[in-house]
């Protein structure tokens, strides 16, 4: 039997597509969200984030992030952005609400974050954002600050310490300075070794 290499839309039934499944069932996490508060989420984000749906909607994301100022820091600079084109992704640190299949409450991990505003003049109104542990479950081992954190996601993507000073309104030095204390930390020779062991917790 031939198997075609593509199917149209026009050859697809999308009545029998159950819209609901899918998202239920996507292979990564999914959130849709008002002015940052969870409306409804799928079961890939309970399990990375170790909650159950009822312990996530209604909820701000700020229960995701691990502290009130990488929420609130994060939020103003994806504002920008989100205006230019609508879009915004990142890898950044999250952190496990706990309580589900053995996940520690508190718990941190990297995560790749994207989203889409679905009002571009009003960023925060209305959204759908997808969520992958980056870690594979690990969770991550050194304790860091705030500041060391969104270094640390800047870093991982491969960026200079002039770079990430633009990005994070910080200068180069003072990148320079909390690069240094994630080297000790992680026991890193290489920036390029430090990155590696941040994806691996």
């Amino acid at each position: 039997m031939d198997i075609p290499d593509t199917v149209s839309i026009a050859d697809t039934d999308l009545s029998a597509i159950d819209y609901r499944l899918a998202f239920e069932q996507a292979p990564v996490g999914m959130v849709l969200s008002r002015h940052r508060i969870i409306v409804d989420c799928n079961a890939r984000v309970c399990e990375m984030f170790g909650a159950t749906r009822e312990m996530l909607v209604g909820q701000s994301f700020r229960v995701l992030y691990p502290s009130v100022v990488e929420f609130e820091r994060i939020g103003k600079r994806m504002e920008p952005i989100l205006n230019a084109s609508g879009r915004y992704a990142d890898n950044r640190m999250m952190r496990r609400v706990g309580g589900l299949h053995g996940a520690f409450a508190g718990e941190t991990f990297w995560c790749h974050v994207s989203g889409q505003a679905l009002n571009r003049a009003a960023p925060h109104e209305a959204g759908i954002w997808t969520f992958e542990d980056l870690g594979s479950r690990r969770a991550v081992k050194a304790e860091l600050t705030p500041r060391e954190r969104e270094v640390a996601a800047q870093l991982m993507k491969g960026l200079t310490s002039k770079e990430i000073g633009r990005a994070l309104g910080i200068s180069h030095r003072t990148v320079e300075i909390h690069r240094a204390r994630l080297m000790r930390k992680y026991a890193a020779a290489t920036t390029a070794e430090l990155a590696q062991k941040l994806i691996a917790g």
